[in-house]
């Protein structure tokens, strides 16, 4: 697991997906020029390279292109949902350049990997009870700890490059072991909170949630 963009899925308790689920009409066909529809998510390297090429943030149109762009469904009113439903992260808004142009809305770059976890859940076979409660219940905070140590890691990388070469090579080793246990912790993170999560889920079943979240994908 990178400690970029850290998302924090729950697995445990994996339920078969219906095989009689009924036909999805809120998502738009790929857009003209896609090419044909493609079954599954982004992969990993689809995820850096978008967040790579956003590292300000990311505009609605430009997430759901991220997708329909690579041939996978996802309509601006599925964004909508997950918007209302409180799956994404927040956006924040940022002024256009120019007099009187306004601002717009732009959603931190992990939004794109948060959306894509969400929507294997949904695969799996999750309501969005469970995803709200078990996904959601920690996932900020994981990614807040992913984030943090990413910003540390780039900084003391700069810093690095004006120090003498000898140390520079001394600390340098340092810093990759150091990211490499970073991205430990956030996977022993992301394991624990799966843990903690899982009797929520439980209770979630046992009062019987059943809010059906194939529309959103």
């Amino acid at each position: 697991m990178s400690s970029t963009g850290a998302v924090v899925p729950f697995r445990a308790h994996r339920r078969p997906v219906r095989a009689d689920i009924a036909p999805r009409h809120d998502d738009d066909a790929p857009r003209a020029g896609a090419g044909p529809a493609r079954t599954g998510l982004l992969q990993e390297e689809e995820l850096r390279a978008i967040e790579g090429a956003h590292p300000d943030g990311i505009t609605a149109v430009q997430i759901v292109d991220a997708f329909t762009s690579r041939g996978i469904k996802f309509s601006e009113a599925s964004f909508r949902k997950y918007v209302q439903q409180g799956l994404l992260p927040r956006s924040r808004r940022v002024g256009r350049k120019g007099k009187h142009r306004g601002s717009l809305g732009v959603y931190p770059s992990k939004t794109i990997r948060r959306i894509n976890a969400v929507k294997q859940l949904m695969v799996d076979g999750y309501t969005i009870e469970e995803i709200q409660g078990q996904f959601l219940l920690y996932t900020d905070l994981v990614e807040g700890v992913a984030e943090h140590l990413a910003e540390l890691w780039s900084r003391l990388a700069g810093d690095a490059t004006r120090l003498d070469p000898a140390l520079r090579r001394e600390l340098e080793q340092k810093l990759a072991d150091a990211r490499r246990d970073g991205d430990r912790l956030v996977e022993r993170l992301g394991e624990l909170t799966r843990r903690f999560a899982a009797p929520r889920t439980d209770s979630l079943r046992l009062a019987g949630a059943a809010g059906g979240a194939e529309d959103l994908l």
